[in-house]
């Protein structure tokens, strides 16, 4: 920048008034150039593209208006396909909800009371019930159709509670080989025929009946009749198999009325909606005659096999599952038509619409463009002319009023902006405030620029204060964060070996959280002297809530195990405890057992977790599937599935989360399962911790150096040869049964079973098989006050064959018999309090009698030498 007198050349004022003057005169220029030479071409170019630009105005309409023909048709059809196929999706879940249900009432009968079902109350119109019809010819004196129909009045609440979870369905119902008719509704008046007598259901001869069996699975029937009500709907059932065979058929009907009156509604501006069953027949259309119109079943046609073969494929790759559209003629009219599958029933819809009316504005607006064309030509000419003499004009006013104003504006920009230079100079230091004054006060950008560099200044100064109080926050939950680790830490076990002095085991778990805290646990104790659990969970979701969530389950899952509850009990009151409040929707699932460390016998339930890995002796680990049950906390009264399993010594087990498979490493590749059976497979015979160890290398060689998405947890258990521990005792055999008097000779035959093992004198049987009658009919008659209990009857041999020891337990109320005083055998029967002999025969067929009461359980040991 160079200054010369009182000019300065260089300078910013320089340079603005060469930067307004210099462009206008070299746009100035080339307009008038240029504008002669557009002038002429363009006069050219309207005149020679004219007819272009009227076909290709043609064309595109034509293209758009098909593009917007597929797009509006696809979307409509697909709307009115996916709310149909939720409706029967829907349909289809209530009824398999229902089959499992039924499923597990008749395999396990025993486990569930006799409720008796009853027949339709007529005073009940209206309200919903559970109502028992049967077929004609069905015997209800028979004492099997009576227990049958006992057994059926269990369906009668959740039969119930779906028919109200969804005012769609009509009815909810069981039918079963013997002729019982189980339905839910709130129209049991309709049950009653005009004499008041019960109508019968001929069950087994009912479409929906037939083919379920017919198909052995799902299956929905084409649209029918209410066997009530009369009304229009589909049947959707499923048969229930329990060993292979059939036991009943579980099913929904779903009024269609609604779907009707929405098809007939559908006609709209050339266009309307049909629907189309798994035969390829027209069930509902606006239409009556031509060919969408709907004729009865015996006279629909199939429209796979129509003449017209444009419809016919179509028709025909819909319902085998694909979308589609294309155009179809019928009589003299084209149409577009667009179909979209319902995979749940097998049905298709269908959306029409009129060729002619769809095209209707396009070829509106081909006919207008010619008369539009022509005057925008003319109106065209006439701009340019009068556009390129204003043009001159503006362009001359400018150039001389910016001559003027680029010098007056070069000062007023320049002396503020060299006062803003100096303030932002002399910042530094602790002293980082900018404060405006009337100089800068321009009313313009530089105004804005001083005021945007007080702000700045502002900023800076509160910048450095909230980093100081963020460090300080930062910190503050560092040390939360440190300590909530080390309190989940705390509560998992983490002292390896757990029992040094129990040498039937030798287990080792590890957990490694995502975040600081995480969501998955393990957890493992005695319950008593042989009974051991084993946990292994995974909370949904990640970090503080999904910890707090976690300590919460895994103290109730051990209240409840520890109570004496089984595997699927604990599991089932801990389910509707989590449930209760759960308002973010958490939910855990939760691989669970309880194993006999004397006999290596155990149950297991699996609640939405992983597949466990088993060992057997001197083999490979492999993958143990079996039927899981749903997670916990996902649904109230909630069943769970127990698993029965048998460890031999030497046999390793090995749990854990999904944090384990879905290990990741670029591009999201999974570590997998096989990855994991191959690492457990590398070494198979080291100890649990070794076992643990490896796996865990194997993942972080794999992931390398990519982010932890997720909890990874693993337990392995090894189950060594307990003899040796259990005081020279052999193995324990077990039966767990109903404490009911009829079960007496069950109990003692397995008793009897386990004395065949070895030389016992016929006259010590018969005083084992006495006193353990006195000990059953006593637990049976008294233990459980209200309703029916189990005893679990444990039976073994010592090693020596010397003795045999007995043990019952039970969840009965607290009883101690060798706290009963002996009666007094010398007072006769009449003199003699009533009470007692039994126990007093017991101890003295015995050789020893020992009483202990825990974990909420009575155990009763009794001992009785052989060699007698």
């Amino acid at each position: 920048m160079k200054k010369i007198r009182n000019f300065v050349i260089g300078g910013i004022e320089n340079k603005i008034i060469n930067l307004v003057i210099l462009p206008i005169l070299g746009i100035l220029a080339v307009f008038l150039a240029v504008t002669v030479f557009q002038y002429q071409k363009l006069q050219e170019l309207v005149l020679t593209t004219n007819e272009e630009q009227q076909e290709a105005i043609r064309t595109v309409s034509g293209e758009t208006m098909d593009k917007v023909i597929d797009r509006t048709l696809r979307r409509n059809t697909e709307v009115y396909a996916y709310i149909a196929d939720g409706l029967f999706s829907s349909l289809a879940n209530k009824v398999s909800l229902a089959a499992d249900y039924a499923e597990k009432l008749y395999s396990n009968p025993g486990d569930y009371p006799a409720r008796r079902a009853l027949p339709p109350d007529p005073d009940a119109q209206g309200t919903t019930a559970a109502q028992l019809l049967s077929e004609k010819n069905t015997n209800m004196k028979d004492p099997k159709v009576i227990a049958n129909s006992e057994l059926l009045g269990n369906l009668s609440d959740i039969l119930c509670a779906l028919y109200d979870s969804d005012e769609r369905i009509s009815s909810c119902f069981i039918g079963t080989l013997d002729g019982l008719f189980l339905i839910a509704d709130d129209r049991s008046g309709d049950k009653y025929d005009r004499e008041g007598n019960i109508r019968h259901i001929e069950v087994r001869r009912r479409f929906w009946y037939t083919g379920a069996v017919s198909t052995g699975r799902l299956y929905f029937t084409g649209v029918e009749k209410d066997n009530f009500t009369n009304d229009i709907g589909i049947v959707c059932a499923e048969p229930v198999y329990v060993d292979g065979k059939l036991v009943a058929v579980v099913g929904a009907d779903l009024f269609l009325g609604s779907m009707k009156d929405a098809v007939e509604d559908s006609v709209e501006n050339g266009g309307f909606v049909f629907i189309v069953n798994q035969n390829g027949q027209v069930v509902f259309s606006p239409r009556s005659d031509g060919v969408f119109g709907v004729k009865t079943s015996s006279a629909a046609p199939d429209l796979r096999k129509s003449d017209n073969t444009e419809l016919a494929e179509i028709v025909k790759a819909v319902l085998g599952g694909e979308s589609r559209i294309g155009t179809v003629k019928a009589g003299n009219v084209s149409y577009y038509v667009c179909g979209s599958p319902l995979p749940a029933v097998g049905w298709a819809v269908f959306s029409v619409m009129d060729r002619e009316v769809a095209e209707l504005p396009a070829n509106v607006m081909l006919r207008g463009y010619d008369s539009i064309q022509e005057g925008a030509v003319t109106s065209f000419r006439k701009s340019l002319s009068q556009g390129r003499q204003m043009m001159i004009m503006i362009l001359i006013a400018l150039f001389s009023a910016a001559a003027a104003g680029a010098a007056v504006l070069g000062k007023r920009i320049v002396r503020p902006l060299e006062d803003i230079t100096k303030k932002v100079g002399d910042l530094g230091g602790s002293d980082l405030t900018f404060t405006m004054d009337d100089s800068l006060r321009t009313g313009d950008e530089i105004e804005v620029l001083a005021e945007a560099f007080e702000r700045m200044s502002e900023r800076t100064l509160a910048y450095v204060d909230e980093v100081k109080s963020i460090t300080a926050e930062k910190e503050r939950i560092g040390a939360e964060l440190s300590m909530a680790t080390g309190i989940q830490e705390s509560q998992l076990p983490h002292i390896f070996p757990p029992y040094p002095n129990r040498k039937e085991f030798d287990l080792y778990a590890s957990m490694t959280p995502a975040k600081e805290v995480g969501g998955d646990f393990y957890d493992f104790f005695l319950i008593d002297d042989i009974h051991f659990c084993m946990v292994m969970a995974d909370v949904s979701g990640k970090g503080v809530p999904a910890a707090l969530f976690m300590m919460i389950s895994k103290t109730l899952i051990k209240n409840r195990i520890r109570d004496g509850e089984s595997p699927g009990a604990a599991l089932a009151h801990v389910n509707n405890q989590l449930m209760d409040g759960n308002e973010a929707g958490m939910f855990v699932t939760v691989w669970l057992a309880v194993l006999n460390l004397a006999t290596g016998r155990g149950t297991a339930v699996n609640a939405g977790h992983e597949h466990p890995v088993l060992k057997r002796k001197d083999g490979q680990y492999e993958l143990i599937k079996y039927r899981h049950s749903p997670a916990v906390a996902t649904m109230e009264d909630l069943m769970f599935r127990e698993h029965e399993f048998e460890m031999r010594p030497g046999d390793c087990l090995f749990v854990y989360t999904d944090g384990v498979t879905e290990a990741t490493r670029g591009r999201r590749e999974l570590f997998g399962t096989e990855r994991m059976i191959e690492a457990l497979n590398s070494d198979p015979d080291t100890c649990p911790a070794e076992t643990v160890r490896r796996v865990s290398g194997a993942i972080n060689d794999f992931v390398g150096g990519a982010e932890q998405f997720d909890d990874i947890t693993m337990l392995c258990f090894k189950y060594n040869d307990p003899g040796d521990e259990n005081q020279g005792e052999g193995a324990m055999k077990e039966l767990n049964i109903d404490a009911l008097v009829e079960n007496l000779d069950q109990v003692i035959g397995f008793v009897d079973e386990v004395l065949e093992e070895t030389e016992c004198s016929p006259r010590t049987k018969m005083q084992i098989d006495v006193a353990v009658e006195e000990v059953f009919v006593n637990i049976a008659h008294y233990a459980y006050t209200n309703g029916i209990g189990k005893v679990l009857v444990s039976a073994g041999i010592l090693k020596d064959q010397s003795s045999v020891r007995i043990i019952f337990t039970d969840s009965g109320i607290p009883y101690d018999p060798t706290k009963k005083e002996d009666p007094d055998v010398t007072l006769s029967a009449e003199e003699r309090e009533i009470g007692g002999l039994g126990i007093y025969m017991t101890r003295k067929l015995m050789d020893d009698i020992a009483y202990e009461r825990k974990n909420g359980r009575n155990i009763l040991t009794l001992r009785k030498a052989l060699q007698q």
